[in-house]
Order: C-alpha cells, then sequence, then structure tokens
C-alpha cells in the first residue's frame, strides 16, 4: 500500500499561546442580520415614554376646552330646536340626557376600575410587610382580606372555602400566605400565563408572516395591551380602559427600566440553544424573538396584577412560556 493511502492520525502543531487558550474565553461572533425584536422594542418604548407635566397639562386644557364648546354649542343648539319646535327640541334632550346616562356609567365602572387596582396594590404591598416582619396576626389578616377580594367570583370558591377553614390555624407567616397562594392563586396563575401564551403565539405568527411595515409593530402593541387587560381580569383587577393604559404603562416602564426589552444571550438561548435562529430565516427568527419578549411583558404584567408575591409557586419562565405558545408553529429539528 502506498504512502497516500496512510490512515495513521494527522497532527497539527499549536504555538505555546494558543495551546493556552479557553474556548469559553472567545469573543461572541455576532450577525447584523441576528434578530432583535425591534416591534416588541418599539411598541414597549412607546407605552413607556415618559409623560412630561407640559404634556398633562396640554391633554387636560384640551380635553376641558373640547368638553366646554360642545356643551355650548349643543345647548345653543337644543334651545334653538325647542324655540322653533318644543317637541323636536324636548326629543333632543331626551337623546342628550341618555347620552349624559351613558357617560356617567362609563365614568364609574372606570372609576371602579382603578379602586379595584387600588385594592390589589395594597393587598401587594400588605403581602410583602407581612413576609419581612413574619408577622402571624397580619398573615390571617392578609388571607382574610384576600378571600374577600375575590368573594363572588365562582372559580375560586373551593379555595375560598378552603381558606376560611385553615385561616386560625395559620402559625407562620410564610405558611399561611403560601397556603393561600396555593388555595386562591395557583389556578389564577394557569389561566394567566395561557394568556401570555396566546399572545406571544399572535405576535410571533404575524411578525414572521406578515411582512408589511409597521404591521409587526401594531400587532405587538395591541396585543400586549390586551394581554396586559386579560391578566388583570384574571386576578380579579377588572381594568378598565385607563386602568389597562395605567397598568401598561406600569409594566412597560418597569421593563424598560430593567433592560427586560433588550435582546440578551439569555433570550436567544431561552428560544432555542441559539442554533434554531441560525436555521430559520430573519423574519421567522423575529417573529420568536418578538413572542419571546412578548412573554417577558406577560411575566412582568403578573407580577404587577398578582396580589401577592411568588413563594412557593413557580414563577413563569419565557423558556416554558414560549415552547408551549410556539409548539407546532416553528419546527426546532428544522
Amino acid at each position: 500500500m502506498s504512502s497516500s493511502d496512510d490512515q495513521s492520525p494527522v497532527l497539527i502543531e499549536l504555538d505555546e499561546d494558543a495551546a493556552k487558550q479557553n474556548p469559553a474565553e472567545a469573543p461572541m461572533i455576532v450577525s447584523d442580520d441576528a434578530p432583535t425584536g425591534q416591534a416588541m422594542q418599539v411598541a414597549t418604548a412607546f407605552a413607556a415614554r415618559p409623560q412630561t407635566m407640559l404634556g398633562r397639562w396640554f391633554w387636560r386644557f384640551l380635553v376641558a376646552t373640547l368638553a366646554f364648546f360642545i356643551s355650548l354649542a349643543a345647548w345653543d343648539a337644543i334651545t334653538g330646536l325647542i324655540a322653533r319646535n318644543s317637541v323636536v327640541g324636548w326629543a333632543a334632550v331626551a337623546l342628550l340626557a341618555g347620552f349624559a346616562l351613558i357617560c356617567t356609567a362609563i365614568s364609574i365602572r372606570e372609576l371602579s376600575a382603578l379602586i379595584r387596582l387600588n385594592r390589589v396594590e395594597k393587598l401587594q404591598n400588605e403581602a410583602a410587610g407581612v413576609l419581612t416582619n413574619n408577622d402571624v396576626e397580619g398573615a390571617r389578616a392578609f388571607v382574610r382580606r384576600l378571600i374577600g377580594f375575590y368573594t363572588g367570583r365562582t372559580d375560586t370558591a373551593w379555595g375560598r372555602k378552603r381558606l376560611s377553614e385553615q385561616t386560625n390555624d395559620i402559625f407562620d407567616a410564610e405558611t399561611g400566605l403560601a397556603q393561600a397562594e396555593d388555595a386562591l392563586l395557583v389556578p389564577l396563575d394557569q389561566a394567566a400565563m395561557r394568556e401570555v401564551e396566546a399572545a406571544a403565539r399572535q405576535v410571533a405568527t404575524v411578525t414572521a408572516l406578515i411582512p408589511l411595515a409597521f404591521a409587526d409593530i401594531l400587532v405587538a402593541l395591541t396585543t400586549n395591551l390586551r394581554m396586559i387587560r386579560r391578566i388583570a381580569d384574571v386576578y380579579g383587577g377588572r381594568s378598565g380602559t385607563l386602568g389597562a393604559w395605567r397598568l401598561t404603562r406600569a409594566v412597560a416602564a418597569h421593563l424598560v427600566a430593567t433592560g427586560a426589552v433588550a435582546v440578551g444571550d439569555d433570550l436567544i438561548g431561552s428560544v432555542g440553544g441559539g442554533h434554531l435562529l441560525g436555521k430559520l430565516s430573519r423574519r421567522f427568527g423575529e417573529g420568536i424573538v418578538n413572542g419571546a419578549l412578548t412573554a417577558r411583558v406577560g411575566i412582568a404584567a403578573m407580577e404587577v396584577c398578582r396580589p401577592m408575591p411568588f413563594i412557593n409557586a413557580p414563577k413563569p419562565r419565557v423558556t416554558t412560556l414560549v415552547g408551549r405558545a410556539l409548539t407546532g408553529l416553528f419546527d426546532k429539528e428544522a
């Protein structure tokens, strides 16, 4: 057999400096075509943009001015109708009275929603104080208030009954709150996570399949607004229009402040070990990253809307939510 057919191993000599290098310390290769989750970052930045004092007063005076002139125009129109034809004039008065009644009902509902959100915030602060001070009596009082908060909801009836029987047996603050969490909030956590998965799936799908300018940003913004509102409803916030926007701003501001909407190495790894994004097109990669960022917003919304922090129940993770949300949409082995 000739030397060219020799099957002996080939040895490659390395210089001393190269041999001492650790592969883990090699610089990360960054591709300009890597997905950035632009739609979610733009949508979150829009929701979290700071509102200046000048801007607030601008909108207040604008609303007041419009309300004044519209009311004045309506009054002149109605008095003129009554002077010309009393029947038509009083019919207009009846229509205006009906419209005012509807506006009053909407205002009451919005006020009720804001009060409900304030109750959630007070429960969160109370739970934090109970845990910090290990206040047993405070834990019992908190559990009673939490039971009262969910009174009237059929999906919490069994949990409220179970907690009512155990309240006097609480001898440790953390254990008492853990019992309340297990009885009342764990089922609500599952419902909230389903809302997050549905929102992540919708954002990922639209981003990947609809190549229209600003369409993904619009869908990301509206989907996240709806997701936050539904999560609030799940936990009992019952947010109205103003309440939902208030929650959205709070969640978005927290995410922007902590940098959680930036695409980091942990997010890329959570979406499929990093290799999945390289196998798919850029558009599909953007969809997956936007879906993962939506899941992050959903987890933040759960923390904001939940009446108490996570104790024994496992905190939702982006990897789990995105994995379940995108099951069937993208083949991880493709």
